[in-house]
């Protein structure tokens, strides 16, 4: 991201399974959109600074060809077809038709998800997943007081199958996905323990809600701030231990993004302005190679001169590596870890059916856009490129095994040598 509402950075797909029949809808249900775009029921409308750009495009598609795709399906294919399904595989595909990867749009039940995800909301079992050295799926941590934690789940286990499907050639995102449910119903996992012990544990999903922000102190008085997703309760807890960082006189801080997939530019920008004085800038937002507008620290900057750290790896991004850019740029922070994920374009949410809500969310559809492009204040974009550490360390699936994360223990090395 940065994204500009509430949108997240980087998206997990859609079910496989459902992006295959969306793609499928998307063309019968042109037609059947065509009519409510001129009843006026829709609008595909988005921003009025964005109209100039397509201006090319025509006032209204032609559907004629389409049509006789619609007709042949509805006469021939072989299961049935909905209009509510056909009006969301057109939606889905016109989106898709950007072949922008953060373009996207979300029916109401998506978008629900998709908001969720991004404040770290969700039901499940609450624990860390991954892949050990022989590539199995294990549990990197239960996360304490949640439903996997309480059923015994240790770190090191290995989950063999998720509801008696295997997971041998499943992600852990696939796997995240099955884990996950509605709070209340149960999922069972075949667990290998000791790479001997097999054991069945059918776990209750339970509505979990973490915070995007956690800290500790690690030896030799040095700050630890580790931010998972940059979401609406981001900029207050790391303002919070920002404050307690500089009442404790820390020696120096890590600031950990390892993984942080981003989320709001807000946040980033008020993270970032913990650092960084007043006026300093953060970024540039340019479209068409111009520069719309440019962001600014805010002011608080109460560890502004502390030595810092920041942690990047391949899961870093949007406004992860807004972060980083911004700290990193104004000599405010040392980057340590592996090159980031590289994803330099800005999206905004727009409302496309019902009203918003009281908040200034959307209450139905959603389409995620993306407006414009982001550049470091050295001037450079990342998308597609990343952000090269000052200091890189590779880190292992042995050494996360292991417990052993040489990042943090070569940012620790690096403040206690300065």
């Amino acid at each position: 991201m940065g994204l500009k509402q509430r949108t997240k950075a980087v998206v997990r797909p859609r079910n496989k399974w459902a992006r295959r029949l969306v793609n499928l809808a998307f063309i019968a249900a042109v037609f059947v959109l065509g009519i409510m775009i001129g009843d006026g029921r829709i609008s595909l409308s988005t921003n009025n600074q964005l109209q100039s750009v397509n201006n090319g495009l025509p006032n209204r598609l032609n559907y004629s060809s389409v049509n006789a795709v619609y007709q042949a399906l509805k006469a021939n294919y072989y299961e049935p077809l909905t209009e509510t399904q056909l009006l969301n595989g057109l939606k889905h595909g016109l989106a898709d038709a950007t072949n922008d990867p953060y373009t996207e749009y979300f029916t109401s039940q998506e978008a629900k998800a998709f908001n969720a995800q991004l404040n770290n909301s969700f039901s499940g079992i609450g624990a860390q997943l991954g892949k050990n050295s022989s590539g199995e799926l294990e549990v990197i941590s239960p996360i304490n007081g949640f439903p996997a934690q309480k059923a015994g789940l240790k770190p090191g286990d290995v989950i063999a199958e998720i509801n008696g499907q295997s997971t041998a050639n499943m992600s852990v995102d696939d796997a995240a996905d099955a884990i996950r449910g509605p709070a209340g119903t149960k999922v069972t996992l075949e667990v290998i323990r000791g790479g001997t012990q097999e054991l069945t544990l059918t776990i209750t999903r339970e509505s979990i809600s973490l915070p995007s922000v956690t800290e500790k102190t690690l030896p030799g008085n040095i700050g630890y701030m580790q931010i998972s997703t940059f979401a609406n309760d981001t900029s207050s807890l790391a303002t919070k231990y920002a404050n307690q960082f500089a009442s404790a006189h820390v020696k120096g801080v890590i600031l950990d993004l390892r993984d942080d997939p981003g989320g709001l530019l807000s946040a980033a920008i008020n993270v970032s302005s913990e650092w960084l004085p007043q006026g300093t800038k953060i970024l540039d937002e340019k479209r068409g190679g111009e520069v719309v507008q440019s962001y600014y620290a805010q002011g608080g900057d109460v560890l502004h001169g502390v030595p810092t750290v920041v942690l990047i790896n391949s899961g870093s991004a949007s406004a992860s590596e807004i972060t980083t850019g911004a700290l990193h740029d104004n000599h405010a922070a040392y980057v340590i870890g592996e090159k980031s994920f590289g994803k330099g374009v800005v999206q905004d949410i727009i409302c496309i059916t019902g009203p918003t809500n009281a908040n200034g969310t959307c209450s139905a559809d959603e389409l995620k856009v993306t407006i414009a492009s982001w550049y470091r204040p050295n001037g450079e974009n990342i998308n597609h490129k990343g952000i090269t550490p000052d200091e890189t360390v590779p880190l292992t699936q042995s050494d996360v095994s292991s417990g052993n994360d040489t990042q943090l223990t070569a940012a620790e090395a690096y403040l206690n040598s300065h």
